[in-house]
């Protein structure tokens, strides 16, 4: 039979395959549009898994908050030209949007298979690294920031005494400085109790080693060298911890100051309850 040049055209639009490869699949099915549907896809899946061991360090994070959820999602490609495809982007998005709808908390056959689609289609590999959902209680308020082109996404959880001071504009001004803070130190934790005590334990014999090794501290008492590993624990406990951060906008204050200044200010007390950090490929 004979195939229009419109249904081809349409076909392309559809799956994205070359002008000849849609009209191969028409005419293969009979100007079945399904089902030459069906054999691009499933061509541009063979394709995909040739492509499987290429690496997708590229890609974007989406951020997504409904009522008192968010979603974090990181969408990867092999190029960052696909990460820039408007296709990808909406994937992105929607796959955000579902897991809000549907209380996905993580990667599942479903979503995976709608960006195998997309993957197919755009004959690129790609993946859904990451999905995460952060809760906030009633009383609780959840901001988000986005860093440049999507490389980064952060989400901060802030608690009050007063839920209603999360209304004013000052209040919401720093939960944002605040994420965007995040999204520019990666603090590993947001204070010390948040800290693995291994972990811990781990620097401080790294530390210990370092001071060891050190011929100005040798011969040093004891109570001295043990002094002197305090202050480079609590050095770095003050480097990847939050709270004890000098703040973005003004480093002469920690994050803990800024909060309680203002706090102070609106006669409440503020906090940051929990964060979420996504950078791409990490």
């Amino acid at each position: 039979m004979e195939i229009s040049a419109s249904d081809v055209k349409k076909l392309r639009e559809k799956t994205g395959a070359g002008m000849m490869e849609c009209k191969n699949a028409l005419v293969a099915t009979g100007g079945d549009f399904a089902g030459a549907e069906k054999i691009l896809k499933e061509k541009g899946l063979a394709a995909l898994e040739k492509r499987a061991d290429r690496a997708t360090n590229e890609g974007k994070i989406f951020v997504k908050i409904k009522d008192n959820r968010a979603a974090l999602v990181e969408l990867s490609s092999e190029t960052d030209f696909v990460a820039r495809n408007p296709d990808f982007i909406a994937l992105g998005n929607a796959i955000a949007d579902q897991a809000l709808e549907k209380g996905y908390a993580e990667p599942n056959e479903e979503l995976i298979g709608i960006v195998n689609d997309l993957a197919a289609k755009i004959r690129e590999n790609m993946g859904l690294k990451r999905l995460k959902i952060l809760q906030a209680a009633p009383g609780e308020y959840l901001t988000q920031y986005i860093h440049g082109d999507g490389n980064i996404g952060v989400v901060v959880k802030m608690g009050s005494d007063k839920p209603e001071v999360f209304g004013r504009e000052e209040v919401k001004t720093l939960a944002f400085n605040l994420a965007l803070h995040i999204a520019a130190f990666n603090p590993l934790a947001l204070d010390r109790t948040k800290i693995d005590p291994e972990f811990l334990k781990e620097q401080e014999e790294i530390f210990r080693k370092q001071i060891e090794g050190d011929e100005k501290i040798q011969g040093k008492p004891l109570a001295v060298i043990e002094g002197i590993l305090k202050g480079k624990v609590n050095k770095y406990l003050g480097d990847i911890c939050l709270l004890e951060q000098g703040y973005v906008k003004d480093e002469k204050l920690t994050v803990a100051q800024v909060l309680a200044d203002c706090g102070k200010q609106l006669d409440s007390q503020l906090r940051v309850d929990d964060y979420v950090y996504f950078k791409v490929g990490q």
